[in-house]
């Protein structure tokens, strides 16, 4: 009995040992016949084809542009400053006004002017009767000379005595020509016809000769477009005259198009009548001018334009939407819809591009008539990523039928 006593905790222990390791057991085999029942998952079906939409290139006869961007210039700017000092008395013209050749704008105290050419007016005509006595005075010194009734040397004290008067008359009326003319400063007219300023100086202020600037004035008729060409554009056009494919300039009138910061029309025609003898080193381009006519008063000095400069003659060039470019670090290329292993694939084409003609692009290299150029849903594209193409459909209130696909 004793010993049977001390047996049994020993033979509780070995039981609650086995019931673990059963346990354990039981949850191993559950977690693996789950893992077992498990299916793997099935492969994600390939990508639809991408349905896009092209274009085929139009063949149009056109003229090359390339696009500037400048200012408008007064073709003259004349600054008024006074010829004499003196205190301004009075202004005769409206700020911001047209002002004719001729009319009075200012007036400068004239009091002082008027009585130094009195002044000289007087001391010119002392002296030139001063002139006269001694005129007489030779002409009967000449007359006794022959009658030997005077010696040579008073006759030619009288002829010297004549010549320093007639010398002092001269001075005398210079003097008074110079009064003259500064009394006659004292109006300061407008030398030509145009639009004024802003005047600088209020009446009372003192005037500085040749120093204080009173007003500016601009003629209106004609302005001038001043802008930049490229020295890649530049040397374009002299190659293109070496090659005879572009009348020089001094040859003929280059015309160009013009379009102001409100309007994207190009509107206004101008005639090339300057281009600069260098290409500034600082920036790379060359200074060029166009006049063009204002007599509606519409332009004004310092307007933001921008102009259309025609590049050779008008010939065929191909065009597609301007929409169809993309762009691979800086190289334009577009997307075109090719047939491969039977299937349609996107293939990334790089293009040499022209200028903008009117939302499409000219395209000098490249492409072809036949080619199907992609116009939609380049954002999603990748190259050689297959896609399903259709003909984008021409807009019912468009006046040009859509190119057929071959």
């Amino acid at each position: 009995m004793t010993a049977a006593f001390f047996l049994l905790p020993d033979t509780w222990h070995d039981s609650q040992h086995r019931f673990r390791t059963v346990g354990l057991l039981l949850v191993f085999c559950l977690t693996v016949g789950l893992a077992g029942c498990q299916k793997s998952a099935p492969n994600a079906p390939p990508p639809k084809p991408l349905t896009v939409q092209f274009v085929l290139p139009e063949m149009q006869r056109i003229t090359e542009q390339e696009e500037f961007t400048g200012r408008t210039a007064a073709t003259e700017r004349v600054e008024l400053r006074a010829r004499v000092s003196g205190y301004l008395q009075q202004v005769d013209f409206a700020e911001g006004r047209l002002v004719q050749k001729g009319q009075v704008l200012f007036r400068i105290d004239e009091r002082s002017f008027r009585a130094e050419e009195k002044r000289t007016q007087a001391a010119a005509a002392q002296f030139e009767a001063r002139a006269k006595r001694l005129r007489a005075q030779e002409q009967r010194a000449r007359s006794l000379l022959e009658k030997r009734a005077m010696s040579q040397e008073e006759y030619e004290a009288a002829q010297y005595e004549l010549t320093e008067a007639e010398a002092s008359l001269e001075a005398a009326q210079a003097a008074h020509e110079t009064a003259t003319l500064n009394l006659d400063f004292t109006t300061i007219t407008a030398p030509l016809t145009g639009l004024i300023g802003q005047r600088q100086v209020d009446v009372g202020n003192l005037v500085v000769q040749d120093q204080t600037l009173l007003a500016t004035i601009v003629p209106v008729e004609k302005i001038n477009v001043l802008f930049d060409m490229d020295e890649r554009t530049v040397l374009r056009l002299r190659r293109m005259q070496q090659a005879g494919q572009l009348m020089a300039a001094d040859n003929s009138a280059v015309r160009v198009r013009i379009a102001l910061a409100d309007s994207d029309e190009f509107t206004l025609d101008g005639v090339m009548d300057f281009q600069d003898n260098q290409v500034d080193p600082a920036t790379g381009t060359q200074r060029m001018r166009a006049v063009v006519d204002n007599a509606s008063g519409l332009l004004s000095p310092g307007l933001f334009v921008r102009l259309r400069y025609p590049i050779g003659e008008p010939r065929e060039s191909l065009l597609i939407p301007e929409e169809c470019l993309a762009s691979d670090q800086g190289r334009p290329f577009v997307f075109v819809a090719v047939e491969q292993d039977g299937k349609e694939i996107a293939e990334a084409r790089y293009i040499e591009t022209g200028p903008l003609e009117g939302g499409r692009r000219v395209i000098r290299a490249g492409l072809t008539l036949e080619d199907r150029v992609i116009t939609t849903g380049l954002q999603r594209l990748r190259r050689n990523a297959e896609i399903k193409a259709q003909p984008r459909p021409v807009p019912a209130d468009s006046a040009v039928a859509a190119p057929a696909s071959n």
